[in-house]
This record gives structure tokens, sequence and C-alpha cells, in this order.
């Protein structure tokens, strides 16, 4: 059984960092696309940022260009998001998400393409 549990969401003000970890488990992790998503209160989910199995690809929304950074262990089974400087706008529910696949030729930021998914963790960014 896949898990994907997500931790490190809070409260923080405008300007501020937070660092977004998923923990995976039930999947062969290092042959696994991975991604983030974000979700906001009457928004669709939408694209933050993957990375490729090995780590040495990133793609990231242009609204975090920049700010987030996303980053993987493999030999831990985890995913990380780096998220500084962030702003009101960044509020919403983070999701973690696997794409068992070894490449991509487009860069996965469509929700659809992804297999599986975490609970969420909720950020919060005060003005």
């Amino acid at each position: 059984q896949v898990q994907l549990v997500e931790s490190g969401g809070g409260l923080v003000q405008a300007g501020g960092s937070l660092r977004l970890s998923c923990a995976a488990s039930g999947l062969t992790f290092s042959r696994s696309t991975m991604g983030w998503f974000r979700q906001a209160p009457g928004k669709e989910r939408e694209f933050v940022a993957a990375i490729s199995t090995g780590g040495g690809t990133t793609f990231s929304a242009d609204s975090v260009k920049g700010r987030f950074t996303i980053s993987r262990d493999n030999t831990k089974n985890t995913v990380s998001l780096q998220m500084n400087n962030l702003k009101p706008e960044d509020t919403a529910v983070y999701y973690c998400a696997a794409k068992p696949a070894p490449s991509w030729i487009v860069a996965p930021t469509a929700p659809a393409v992804y297999n599986y998914w975490g609970q969420g963790t909720q950020v919060t960014v005060s003005s």
C-alpha cells in the first residue's frame, strides 16, 4: 500500500520560510517522479514543483520560481519543498504526489498524471 505523508506546514508571516517534507512508502521511490501541488479554498489544485527520479531535473511553476525549491533524498524516501519569501497568496493545502515513471519529456504539471497522493498539509501565510 502506497503512503505519502506530508509534514511541516503551519502558520508563518509574509516573508517567512517553511520546509515541507513528504515521506513515501510502499512504492519504488527512486523510480518515481515526485511533485508538489497546492489547493486554496474555492480554487482548483495547482502545480507547484516536480523533481525527476534522480533529482537532477526539476520544474517549478512561475508563481514560485526563485522562492521555492524542491529536493529529494532517495536514501530516505523523502521529497522536500523549501519555501522562502512566502506570500499570503501561497496560503493553501499542500499535497505531495508520486508518479512511478523513469523520466519525463514534458514536465508533469497536471494532477491527473500522478498516481498517488498524500493527505496534505496546511500552509497559512499572514500579511
